[in-house]
């Protein structure tokens, strides 16, 4: 066998590598300021909330943490994204609003760098995911669920807490689905 041969028969036994969804493929500095690829959730379920500190709904960080403890080791990925796109209720940094979501509500899901979420100057996530569910986010704690296909399976505002049963419904399904 000629190594040419040799070496295609090799490659074709490889499994090809999953596609990156186009709602996942970004690429976004993470709180702490490393490199993220948001493909690396590409098979997860992943519910992206944009979040605020000092909001009327910030007592939902405790029921994100808990959906994310819940459900992590069947696959959902809980993926906060700090802005201060709505009533400059994000004013901090990304270090402070890190310390202040670790020391105040124990948060362990992954967090993004704040980004503007709303309007012409959002992320290309953020428009990605209002342009796939046609609904932007109007306040802080919007919440966008992706099914294990990378495609929109649920677009929820911020009055719909992390306990809801229709949040809850929606992850389980996206979960139960291969």
């Amino acid at each position: 066998m000629t190594r040419t041969l040799s070496a295609a028969l090799f490659c074709a036994a490889l499994p090809a590598a999953a596609a990156c969804p186009p709602l996942l493929d970004y690429r976004m500095a993470s709180i702490k300021g490393e490199a993220t690829d948001l493909c690396q959730y590409a098979g997860k379920v992943v519910l992206v909330v944009n979040t605020a500190s000092y909001c009327g709904y910030t007592g939902q960080y405790k029921g994100l943490e808990s959906l994310y403890q819940r459900y992590k080791d069947r696959g959902l990925v809980v993926l906060g994204v700090p802005s201060n796109d709505f009533g400059a209720q994000e004013p901090g940094s990304n270090e402070q609003v890190a310390d202040f979501c670790e020391r105040t509500y124990k948060v362990r899901f992954p967090m993004l760098a704040k980004s503007v979420v709303s309007g012409r100057d959002a992320t290309p996530l953020f428009r990605g995911l209002a342009g796939k569910t046609g609904q932007a986010p109007g306040w802080n704690f919007h919440k966008y669920l992706l099914g294990r296909d990378g495609e929109a399976a649920g677009s929820f505002p911020s009055a719909v807490s992390p306990e809801d049963a229709r949040l809850v419904s929606a992850v389980e399904r996206a979960l139960a689905a291969r």
